[in-house]
């Protein structure tokens, strides 16, 4: 089931604009099942430009229902659906933002068909929607209406189900809800990335570091920051052109080598990854690893290797990875593989919360195992 639908906005600065009008047909392939058209009051200012491109006034506007007395029939259109759009991550990004505000988290999966006109079109001459389905022999009317576009999108959607028989490329382009907002350039980026432990670092046009970080779930965090509508979000959004990552397994050990890492090459866009930590928490951290010999084991980057952090005397020594139990079992040699690390009371107590709400494999005492 599709759901084929058009936004206009009142235009201005990224994520404050309001929707004027919106047109979403319900689609299951062969015919339209469900349509919703209405204007919407978007409680600000509509741009000159846009009124005069769309011919929406604020007059046309000024009774028509705000946003939050359509959102009930919105969700319910489109439940179960893929969004279809011309530019679909605009239309997506809107919805999510109108959403946003009612403090309600509208996901859904989507499909752009510009990507999938480029796919199953190559040798179109342009793509903006006009300029494709006018190619197509498909008329518009009402264009730059929502009403006008989303039946052209539509009609134009349906041309390239016809042309992809086998419904493989139409299945390929479809982007999973938390992917609806990104650019084809994003998504690309984000697609790299494997769903395991490690650290990423995002780059420039340079191939500059601008971001270090670390997860559980790389492709997830990652998948973050190009959803992130803060300041500082829109601008790491803007100058990451490449993505590079290195696994560790563990999420303790890709926490402790971001931090090192970010420490030694000072990102433009690093928050301070080792975070703010109570006096209480240090005083308590100081009391439960004072003079300890730790030797934490987790998971390693594949399933014959482990991860170890060494604390010796309360003092982070390093991280490192081994694959062979005399290695464990000998620490002179095992400190020979050790990655050195900074020992402060930030990171000791880093460890120690991730100790207390994660799992690792192992805690090794090393004085009682004496």
């Amino acid at each position: 089931m599709y759901a084929v639908l058009d936004i206009e906005t009142t235009g201005g600065k990224f994520n404050e604009e309001g929707i004027t009008e919106i047109a979403i047909f319900r689609f299951d392939g062969e015919k339209i099942v469900d349509r919703f058209i209405s204007l919407v009051n978007p409680e600000r200012d509509i741009q000159p430009y846009v009124a005069r491109l769309t011919g929406i006034s604020p007059k046309m506007v000024k009774t028509a229902p705000k946003f939050p007395q359509i959102a009930k029939r919105i969700v319910e259109i489109t439940e179960g659906a893929v969004l279809v759009a011309h530019n679909a991550q605009f239309d997506y990004r809107m919805l999510r933002t109108e959403y946003n505000r009612l403090g309600y988290d509208f996901e859904r999966k989507s499909l752009c068909t510009v990507d999938l006109a480029k796919a199953l079109l190559p040798d179109a001459e342009a793509y903006k929607l006009g300029k494709l389905v006018k190619s197509l022999g498909i008329a518009v009317a009402k264009r730059h209406r929502a009403e006008g576009d989303a039946l052209a999108t539509l009609e134009l959607f349906k041309v390239l189900l016809q042309k992809d028989s086998a419904k493989e490329i139409i299945q390929s382009q479809v982007r999973d809800a938390e992917m609806g907002e990104l650019s084809k350039r994003q998504v690309d980026m984000v697609e790299s990335v494997p769903e395991e432990a490690g650290v990423y670092y995002l780059h420039n046009k340079e191939g500059d570091i601008i971001y270090i970080g670390h997860g559980k779930q790389l492709k997830k965090q990652v998948n973050r920051h190009f959803t992130n509508n803060s300041k500082i979000g829109r601008a790491i959004q803007k100058e990451t052109r490449k993505i590079t990552y290195e696994l560790t397994g563990s999420p303790l050990v890709a926490m402790l080598k971001a931090i090192e890492e970010g420490r030694r090459v000072k990102p433009n866009y690093n928050k301070k990854l080792n975070g703010k930590t109570s006096i209480l928490a240090k005083e308590s951290i100081a009391r439960s690893f004072q003079d300890k010999d730790l030797l934490i084991l987790d998971k390693g980057r594949n399933m014959n290797e482990r991860s170890a952090v060494l604390i010796r005397n309360g003092r982070l020594e390093g991280y490192g990875f081994t694959s062979l139990n005399h290695q464990i079992n000998n620490i002179p040699i095992l400190e020979s593989l050790l990655t050195p690390l900074e020992n402060n009371a930030d990171s000791t107590a880093l460890i120690s919360e991730y100790l207390d709400n994660n799992g690792v494999l192992k805690v090794i005492d090393l004085k009682k195992d004496q």
